[in-house]
């Protein structure tokens, strides 16, 4: 009779259980979304003086806020929304590849133990505070740097992009760009390299049974299941590299122009680290102001998700 009863109850409990647990996973998944929603309300609602409000203390504000170089807020925040996007494009451009290289190694190729203490040191990287990165970069980094500066502007100078001269001290986009470079490299091969390693392992052999070298291997089996996991780990340290402040406040020259000469000082600015550094003397118009570029900020950043949801889906199909 009792092994009965247990035959007939554990069912029940189990679909006790898996109710239990869609409400909870429901409850998170709708927690997320109020989140955000509150985020964006918040931004909306203290930037609403400059939306609504007096647009001729608008203008003083602003012009105080540039030195009179924008006179309305679509001047003021196109060309911080325009090198926000350039600092974290250059920095996705330059760490993509060494992450990926790196995931393959451990993953791949390096010894257990060296994999082990290797993955230990990119987990670690992961968890330096930004305002440290910012400390390497201002002190070593610019004075460091300047001469490969230098000699990309003296043979490179053709290309737009590397435009002389090159600025001494380089605290330009290139140097920021590289900073965090350095900052997002560990999420995005920290993340490759979990992915790589769930590589099923049938695939791999069978590819090497068939005459496949080990890069053969790894282009037929590994690269094209690790494909929407890389690029979800891409669009996850681009994130990061968006909203960065302390390391590009504390590295890069500000300007306020639409240019691509990364070689060069005062160029651009970035809408975190602007906001960072016009707060502390801003009144409550000027406040209203930088929340209206975090609301830009905030819209880039979920459009630049959005799209990477999409892209990650498609690579998926």
């Amino acid at each position: 009779m009792s092994s009965e009863k247990s035959t007939i109850d554990q069912p029940v409990g189990g679909k006790t259980a898996d109710k239990v647990f869609r409400w909870v996973a429901f409850a998170c998944g709708t927690l997320i979304l109020v989140v955000l929603a509150a985020v964006f309300l918040f931004l909306f609602f203290r930037a609403w003086p400059l939306i609504g409000g007096d647009q001729n203390a608008n203008k003083a504000t602003i012009e105080s806020f540039t030195g009179s170089k924008a006179h309305n807020f679509w001047q003021y925040v196109g060309p911080l929304a325009f090198g926000t996007i350039l600092v974290a494009a250059l920095a996705l451009l330059i760490a993509f590849f060494v992450s990926v290289g790196i995931a393959l190694f451990i993953s791949q190729y390096a010894p257990k133990g060296l994999a082990t203490a290797l993955s230990t040191i990119v987990d670690l990287l992961a968890a330096i505070p930004s305002v440290i990165y910012g400390l390497w970069g201002g002190i070593v980094l610019v004075p460091a740097i300047y001469p490969f500066w230098n000699w990309v502007a003296k043979y490179l100078g053709w290309i737009p992009l590397f435009n002389g001269p090159a600025a001494n001290p380089a605290r330009t986009v290139a140097t920021v760009a590289v900073v965090l470079a350095v900052m997002i490299l560990p999420i995005i091969t920290s993340m490759a390299r979990d992915v790589y390693l769930q590589t099923p392992r049938l695939q791999q052999e069978a590819a090497l049974a068939l005459g496949a070298t080990k890069w053969e291997m790894i282009k037929l089996a590994v690269l094209p299941f690790g494909k929407s996991g890389v690029v979800s780990a891409s669009m996850l340290g681009l994130g990061r590299a968006l909203g960065e402040t302390m390391a590009v406040l504390m590295i890069l020259s500000p300007g306020l122009h639409y240019s691509f000469k990364i070689l060069q000082a005062s160029q651009n600015q970035t809408i975190a680290a602007n906001i960072a550094a016009q707060y502390p003397e801003a009144n409550s118009l000027g406040v209203s102001t930088l929340i209206g570029t975090g609301l830009v900020l905030f819209l880039i950043t979920f459009v630049v998700n959005f799209i990477a949801r999409k892209i990650t889906q498609k690579v998926s199909a």
